[in-house]
């Protein structure tokens, strides 16, 4: 039900005090249980085993994939361990695939292995693997030019991606390059970008589209480079060829073959890109609760996807949200094992291709989705949590300040609020329960070269998860499923209402529910 107010005037000023970011400050809190949270996530912390589990052991989490099934079965057994009931809920069926070896060597004018990688979902090549020459896209002057050189790429692999002028991010030209010269590097990489682009749309296609109609001339293989603005780094995602191979890579690798097609030198690789097809398989949801005493059928809701892309091993992505909310049950079920409110934890499948796994719950459970206290959701990379939004629950305020000010100063201190905010429109699973008007809320957390470095990269990797950040979350989140459950009042589910878009000049409305895409492929 949404908040009417009858007054424009009255509503424009309510928006501009809700609206206002504070920072809380948390008093000092004698609870015990609030004080048995804390001491157990800070001298008997399991991030680091469980993180060493999901990030070296088991891997990349890639639907569809067998490392993202062995995840999903791994998180039962260790939920029992602790415990914790704990299920794999079927939600979808998903393309199955397994990725093998990948070996990509120049061996002409000279012998180098190359930095790079299939990407997911690639068909796979023979043992023997591919060998052919490479050349770049043409600049063309409309779609009939491209039409006529297309059929000159059989037998040959096609460098699709830009070319980059500098593998230096800019905060590295920042610090050490004249003004002049770094106005001029960003002055001639604008150009070559804004004509990368023309040209690609001067073909008819598009970046995505252009991979079929390659594969379909006769092209041996396609080679990218998705370059993510740091040292060494690329964003991996999947592969849009139905029998060639495609894969990416790092940046100087790819600029040094794409300056030697250039000059003249036709550079050859040897592809070796060895993959599994394995059918259609079931996909899911890990589920896990701590059963409410008093009131079992009111739902606090942990969130956190468990799949994840595959160029590193899905640490920060959303390896860190999974072992937050892990390690937050483990913490609770040790030190509040009979909460008032069902505690009840979701490790999603498919957040990647589009919130698919928790659509899938919020359409399947409605009865659960009814009952909802809150939903705390985390999923944006390894830093300590400095961002809360309402949501764009009108009454937000009263009931996350009640609870945050049970959470140390040294936590709160660090977060800005958002009071009511605005509902979420995808970007992760909080989204799902709040378009079918669960109050849920992101805990956004600091950037730690986020975006750059380690979303959907070569580079998401262990090394990168900062474990005092990962810990402050996981005392922030337990302490918040703590008092959610303990609350005398139910939550309330009263929607603000929504501001005008600066961009369309229209009235914002709220998101609503999507179905998720239970039988998904590439």
């Amino acid at each position: 039900m949404s908040f009417v107010i009858p007054s424009t005037r009255i509503l424009l000023f309510c928006l501009s005090v809700c609206i206002c970011t504070i920072t809380l400050q948390a008093q000092d809190n004698s609870d015990p249980v609030v004080q048995a949270i804390i001491k157990e996530a800070t001298e008997n912390s399991q991030l680091k085993p469980l993180a060493h589990q999901i990030t070296d052991i088991i891997g990349p989490r890639l639907v569809g994939t067998p490392q993202m099934k062995n995840a999903h079965d791994w998180a039962v057994s260790q939920y029992e361990v602790w415990g914790i009931p704990a299920k794999n809920e079927q939600w979808g069926e998903w393309r199955g695939w397994e990725r093998g070896i990948t070996h990509i060597d120049m061996v002409y004018p000279r012998i180098q292995s190359l930095r790079g990688t299939q990407l997911a979902w690639n068909p796979s090549t023979s043992k023997k693997g591919v060998t052919a020459a490479l050349v770049v896209l043409p600049t063309v002057k409309d779609s009939a030019s491209f039409a006529a050189w297309l059929p000159s790429v059989k037998g040959k692999l096609v460098m699709v991606s830009m070319h980059q002028p500098t593998g230096r991010p800019d905060y590295n030209w920042e610090e050490f390059a004249t003004e002049a010269s770094f106005t001029k590097m960003k002055e001639e990489r604008d150009a070559i970008r804004a004509e990368w682009r023309a040209n690609m749309g001067r073909t008819g296609y598009n970046r995505r589209t252009i991979h079929a109609a390659l594969e379909a001339a006769g092209a041996a293989g396609i080679v990218t480079s998705n370059w993510s603005n740091g040292f060494g780094v690329n964003k991996i995602f999947g592969a849009r060829t139905k029998e060639i191979p495609t894969v990416d890579l790092e940046l100087e690798d790819y600029g040094m073959l794409y300056r030697m097609v250039l000059s003249g030198q036709q550079p050859q690789l040897h592809i070796v890109a060895i993959s599994k097809e394995l059918g259609t398989v079931p996909t899911f949801n890990t589920i896990a609760e701590i059963k409410g005493s008093e009131k079992p059928d009111e739902y606090v809701v942990l969130s956190a996807h468990f799949d994840s892309w595959d160029g590193g091993t899905g640490a920060t992505d959303n390896g860190t949200g999974t072992l937050v909310m892990m390690e937050a049950m483990r913490v609770l079920k040790k030190m509040y094992p009979n909460p008032k409110r069902t505690i009840l934890v979701g490790h999603w499948g498919s957040e990647e291709q589009g919130l698919n796994g928790s659509r899938a719950f919020v359409e399947d459970h409605p009865e659960i989705v009814a009952k909802v206290q809150a939903v705390f959701n985390q999923d944006n990379g390894t830093g300590r949590v400095v961002r809360l939004s309402g949501g764009g629950f009108l009454n937000s305020y009263d009931y996350l300040s009640r609870w945050l000010h049970a959470v140390p100063r040294s936590i709160t201190n660090e977060i800005e609020t958002t009071f009511p905010g605005t509902p979420a429109r995808g970007g992760s699973d909080y989204a799902s329960f709040q378009a079918a008007g669960a109050p849920a809320f992101s805990l956004s957390s600091l950037n730690w070269s986020y975006w750059n470095y380690t979303w959907h990269t070569n580079r998401d990797t262990y090394d990168k998860i900062i474990f005092d950040d990962v810990q402050s979350n996981v005392i922030l989140t337990a302490i918040l499923a703590y008092m959610a459950s303990e609350d005398d009042e139910t939550t309330s589910r009263v929607k603000s209402i929504l501001p005008v878009s600066t961009r369309t000049g229209q009235q914002l409305q709220w998101p609503t529910p999507r179905s998720p895409n239970r039988k998904g492929g590439q």
